[in-house]
This record gives structure tokens, C-alpha cells and sequence, in this order.
């Protein structure tokens, strides 16, 4: 599997819009879920009067497989197309799909935007398509579900594909970049093949507009940026701090600075899955030991980059926020924790400095005493404790973040500009 090959996907959408049996179906047609997982579900649904929802069993049980040993893993949120391997970034019903996002390793490249023929247009699908905007997702497939709960009825369609473009062209999404196309995970009609329900339809089925998406750039001219994920002490070897790269490419005999712990060395060795490698990509899962650092030195959350050109380390901080869901009102001296790629730090919102219309982009409100749910605003923020982060417009992979409190994620952002310590 070459890396070009490789695309994270976003399934996004309403709740109830059948995301889980869309993507169970997607795993079913390219084979990575096999056939007697299915029928076992079918049975188990069945008994429980639920026949026909075994797809969204595959994806709803898996926690619960796990815990009784029956062998579905995390793997299983994989599945290729012709063109490429995909990885399902928001793996449904997930309650921190916004964090998983959001946050370094699964940011997405593409998204799926499902929205039920017989339901339209709510305000989940609102809020994750003006996160899917924010966020800088490239192309949209817009999966009109459930067709065959309005008797794949080509007017219920139109509507529904109205609807949608109008919200698309609300927030500025560019719908030259859209496709649409009407399925029906639960009976799986113009998904894997073309369906003889929808005579009127004659554009790509799903897996062909998934084979057509753009390849995602592999970020290999950026500096290096490999945030931390855990350090290790291995005998013989020494320290070994283990990470994704996200962008730059990292080589043995590199010197390197890792922030905000601000300590330094060479690169001696560089593993990926247990082998001696002379150097590492994006998207490579890598352990390596540095010259002349101690496991003391670096921690989780630090981000590792070359000496001559260090990470950021934000004494504050401007961003552009979307609030989701939070219980009453954000204002100024507001402290909650922060997860940018595998740091969290509690940050403090130092000032709301204007609230953005979420259609237009343009400022709705300068200096505004507090923002709500559904609330687009620039921020400026405080970190708490050293924070190594970097404009979203430099380095997006670095650039944003999810904000957490209360066991939920309540908003999500951006980061514009970055007033280094």
C-alpha cells in the first residue's frame, strides 16, 4: 500500500440519517467484513425484531464484540476501492467524532455528508457540514439515504438536493465540488453497483465517486512535525519517543528540537514496525531515539521538529472557534482543556474578539460579551501550560483543535495566527 493511496474519510451527517448502516454496507460490498460476521448479525437481528439492520449492527456492536472476544477490531473501519484505502474517520455513533476530526492523526482528506430523502436537512447536518468547512475538508459526497423510503421517488430527491446546496452555499462550500447521489444503504442500491430503482439517475454510483476523489497531497515539503505520543525506555536502545509524522520527513542523523520541552539532539535510529528504517513520511507511525535525551526530557503532547526550525510554542494565540454544544455561554476567563493533535491543555479564552456569520464569513459582532451554541467567533487564547501549536494556514495538520469540558466536545477550531513564547 503506497501512501498516495491512502485517504481518511469523514462519514458525517444526522444521527439517524443511517450513517452506521451506510458504512456497514460499505465495509459488506468491498469485502472487509466477512460474510459470516453479517449473517451472524442478521440472526441476532432478526431475534430481536430488528431484521434488516444487520449493516448497522457491524458498526454499533463493535464495542460490545470486543468485550465478548468475537473478532471484529478496529481494523474493520478500513475497506478499498480500486483507487485507494480508505480509512472511516468517524466511526458512527462515536461520541468524539468532533474530537477525532479534528485532532492530527484522522484529520479528514474527504467526507461523505448522508442526509435521509424521507428527513432532509437537520441541524446536525447543518453543524457538521460548518465543521466539514472549517475544518478544510476537500470534496463532499452527499449521500442522499433512505430512497427506498420514499419509493425512490426522483422529486423527494431533488428536494433534498436543494436543500443541501442551499446549506453548502450558506457556509461557503463550494458545490462545483459536490456530488449527489441517491442510495439506500439498507438495501444497497447505488452503492456498489447501479441501481434499477432510480432509472432517472445517471450519474456515479458511491464507490465509483469514492474511486474518483482527488488524491490527498502528501505533506513532505512542510518542516517536520511529529507529535508525541508516548516515550518510551527500551534496553539497549535508550529512549524512544513514538509518534505520527504528520507533515516533513524525518531522517537519521536529523537534529532535532522537541517543544515545548525545549531539548534537542540527533536522530540515531528510526523504526517503523520493528525494522531499522534510514527515514520517515507522513502518515508513518514511528519510534526513534535521539542523542542525548532523556525519558525525562520529552513527554506526550510534545511535538518534534528540526533544530533549526523548532514547532511553535504559543504564549497565546488567535482562533477561529464553532461552538457545538454547550450548556449555557462561553465569555472571557473561560478555562476548558484544549486538544490539539496528542497535546491537552487547559487554555483560557482570553478574549472573544468577534463573532463570525457562519453563511458568509463575514464579522456579524466585534468584541461580543459572550458566544452560544451554533456561534462561529475569533478568539484570542491563553494556554495554561506550554502548548506547541501552528497556524492552520502554515501547517494545518498542526493548526486545530477540539475543545473539551464536562465529558463532551463543545467546540471545535482553527488556529489563525500564533504570539510565540
Amino acid at each position: 500500500m503506497s501512501d498516495e493511496q491512502h485517504q481518511n474519510l469523514a462519514i458525517i451527517g444526522h444521527v439517524d440519517h443511517g450513517k452506521s448502516t451506510l458504512v456497514g454496507r460499505l465495509l459488506y460490498e468491498t469485502g472487509s467484513v466477512p460474510e459470516h460476521v453479517i449473517e451472524q448479525h442478521k440472526e441476532e437481528a432478526e431475534e430481536k425484531g430488528k431484521g434488516g439492520f444487520e449493516f448497522a449492527y457491524v458498526m454499533d456492536n463493535l464495542a460490545e464484540e470486543r468485550e465478548r472476544g468475537v473478532t471484529i477490531d478496529i481494523a474493520h473501519q478500513e475497506f478499498s476501492t480500486d483507487t485507494y484505502d480508505f480509512t472511516i474517520v468517524d466511526c458512527p455513533g462515536h461520541r468524539d467524532f468532533v474530537k477525532n476530526m479534528i485532532t492530527g492523526a484522522s484529520q479528514a482528506d474527504n467526507a461523505v455528508l448522508v442526509v435521509a430523502a424521507d428527513d432532509g436537512v437537520q441541524p446536525q447536518t447543518q453543524e457538521h457540514v460548518f465543521l466539514a468547512r472549517t475544518l478544510g475538508i476537500g470534496e463532499l459526497i452527499v449521500a442522499v439515504n433512505k430512497m427506498d423510503l420514499v419509493d425512490y421517488n426522483e422529486s423527494d430527491y431533488k428536494q433534498t438536493v436543494e436543500e443541501v446546496k442551499d446549506l453548502l452555499n450558506q457556509v461557503r462550500f463550494d458545490t462545483e465540488n459536490a456530488s449527489f447521489i441517491p442510495i439506500s444503504a439498507f438495501e444497497g442500491d447505488n452503492i456498489a453497483e447501479e441501481s434499477d430503482n432510480t432509472d432517472w439517475y445517471d450519474g456515479d454510483i458511491l464507490l465509483t465517486a469514492l474511486n474518483n476523489l482527488p488524491a490527498p497531497e502528501p505533506p513532505t515539503d512542510a518542516p517536520l512535525r511529529l507529535p508525541i505520543q508516548d516515550v518510551y525506555t527500551i534496553s539497549g536502545i535508550g529512549t524512544v519517543p513514538v509518534g505520527r509524522v504528520e507533515t516533513g520527513i524525518l531522517n537519521t542523523g536529523d537534529n532535532v528540537s522537541f517543544q515545548p520541552s525545549d531539548v534537542s539532539g540527533e536522530v540515531k535510529t528510526v523504526e517503523m514496525h520493528h525494522e531499522e528504517v534510514p527515514k520517515a513520511e507522513p502518515g508513518d507511525n514511528v519510534g526513534f531515539n535521539v542523542r542525548g535525551v532523556g525519558k525525562d526530557d520529552i513527554r506526550r503532547g510534545d511535538v518534534c521538529g528540526p533544530a533549526d526550525d523548532p514547532p511553535s510554542v504559543a504564549e497565546t494565540f488567535q482562533a477561529q472557534i464553532v461552538v457545538m454544544q454547550h450548556p449555557s455561554v462561553i465569555t472571557e476567563g473561560y478555562t476548558p482543556v484544549f486538544h490539539a493533535h496528542t497535546a491537552q491543555v487547559a487554555c483560557t479564552v482570553e478574549s472573544i474578539d468577534k463573532k463570525i456569520d457562519p453563511s458568509s464569513g463575514e464579522v456579524a459582532e466585534e468584541n461580543p460579551d459572550f458566544i452560544q451554541n451554533g456561534d462561529a467567533a475569533v478568539v484570542t487564547v491563553r494556554p495554561q501550560k506550554p502548548l506547541s501549536i501552528e497556524p492552520s494556514s502554515e501547517i494545518p495538520e498542526l493548526g486545530s483543535f477540539a475543545i473539551r469540558d464536562m465529558g463532551q466536545t463543545i467546540a471545535a477550531g482553527k488556529v489563525l495566527s500564533v504570539n510565540e513564547r
